[in-house]
């Protein structure tokens, strides 16, 4: 049933950073054999957000090769543990959501979950089943269990105490209701980033409380984004979501710095890595392009990757205008005498959130007109029918004029 324990720890130390502790692992490994049963992995979200990128898919790929190893994943949606919000690598409290709130996001969360790990197979469970349950009793029971001078050993805690910015209590509690989490679920190996690493060892000291063998702590390196410096970040806008469209995913892994491309193969597919080495080392292009094929076909399939490989290759190696792009329609009773600012003009297209970021992608020369780059933010655009806006390398908007207002 299980392949032998030397190819497992090949497949489980891929990517990884730790495995808490590597003996113990190599222990319940060659037990799981011995007795037919797959190890219990688990595996907490907490919601806070409708959609996830690569950086939050990494775990989840790790998932599914404990999935294929023939192993138990317990999925646990934290509805209890999102509204509390974890304080990992935080330097304020995060804000809370509504119970509503998180399980909403939910949903959309085990959606595209359900494009990497087959949750027909996996265990999902929300904590708030047992959390919703608890008295104040045995809440306090359960706060009983850590001192305030384990707690201050965090990093974010130790650096928000020192600096004098406010500590609330409920965040004390969160790396408690993780580490209970595993109590409940009984779990064998629990996987999470390296932020993470604090309050994974919380959950092994409660279960050699309540008389369990503890899990095994897995820890993964947090994906860096496509500027090549921070994590991968909707707030940093260097990510590339999983539910994108499969051009937009393409051509954003293509923008990669050369030097993210082997541990973007190592956390975001299950492509060898020595099997790319040499193709990296000798053709970063093309090893690029292999990797956007993989991302899309994980996705969006086989097919909508060979549409997206040759858009890219039609549209912005060679530099075709694509056949087909989002029309907007504007009118000319609203302009001046049919001339517009060209940053308004780029705003109404939808391209940018302001006229200053505007200003800025004109200053970079990333935008043009028909073709022609519009070197002066200052421009003022005389609208013809069928104008072709761009900005960037991909992102087209095609002008309509019609009669009637402009939408603002």
């Amino acid at each position: 049933m299980f392949a032998d324990v030397t190819t497992q720890m090949k497949r489980i130390e891929r990517g990884a950073m730790e495995v808490f502790t590597r003996e113990e692992m190599i222990r319940k490994l060659e037990r799981s054999r011995a007795e037919g049963r797959p190890l219990r992995i688990k595996y907490g979200i907490d919601p806070t957000a409708p959609d996830i990128h690569l950086g939050h898919a990494v775990p989840i790929n790790k998932l599914k090769q404990f999935q294929d190893l023939g192993h138990q994943i317990v999925f646990i949606i934290g509805d209890y543990t999102g509204m509390v919000g974890d304080p990992s690598g935080l330097d304020a409290t995060r804000p809370q959501l509504s119970h509503e709130e998180v399980r909403a996001n939910a949903q959309t969360y085990l959606d595209q979950a359900g494009k990497i790990i087959d949750l027909d197979r996996a265990e999902v469970v929300n904590n708030g089943d047992w959390f919703g349950k608890m008295s104040f009793m045995d809440v306090i029971r359960l706060a009983g269990q850590m001192t305030v001078a384990r707690l201050l050993e965090r990093d974010d805690f130790s650096k928000r105490y020192k600096a004098q910015q406010p500590i609330s209590v409920h965040e004390f509690l969160y790396p408690l209701m993780q580490g209970y989490d595993s109590v409940v679920v009984r779990a064998d190996v629990e996987i999470g980033g390296n932020d993470q690493t604090f309050n994974l060892l919380v959950g092994r000291n409660l279960q050699k409380d309540a008389g369990q063998e503890p899990q095994v702590a897995l820890t993964l390196p947090l994906l860096v984004g496509l500027d090549g410096r921070a994590k991968m970040s909707k707030s940093y806008g260097n990510h590339i979501g999983v539910s994108e469209p499969p051009a937009e995913m393409y051509g954003k892994t293509m923008s990669i710095p050369d030097a993210l491309i082997p541990a973007y193969f190592d956390l975001a597919t299950d492509v060898p890595s020595e099997s790319m080495a040499e193709l990296i080392a000798n053709d970063p292009m093309a090893a690029k392009m292999r990797l956007a094929s993989e991302l899309v076909g994980r996705y969006h399939g086989e097919a909508a990757a060979r549409k997206a490989a040759e858009r890219f290759d039609r549209e912005v190696r060679q530099g075709a205008q694509p056949d087909a792009m989002p029309e907007v329609p504007l009118s000319l009773d609203d302009l001046n005498g049919g001339r517009i600012w060209a940053p308004r003009l780029m705003r109404l297209c939808g391209l940018v959130q302001s006229t200053s970021e505007a200003r800025r992608l004109i200053a970079q020369g990333g935008v043009s007109l028909n073709g022609e780059t519009i070197a002066d933010a200052q421009a003022e655009i005389e609208l013809l029918d069928g104008m072709v806006l761009k900005v960037g390398k991909r992102r087209y908007r095609k002008i309509v004029l019609r009669k009637g207002g402009i939408h603002q």
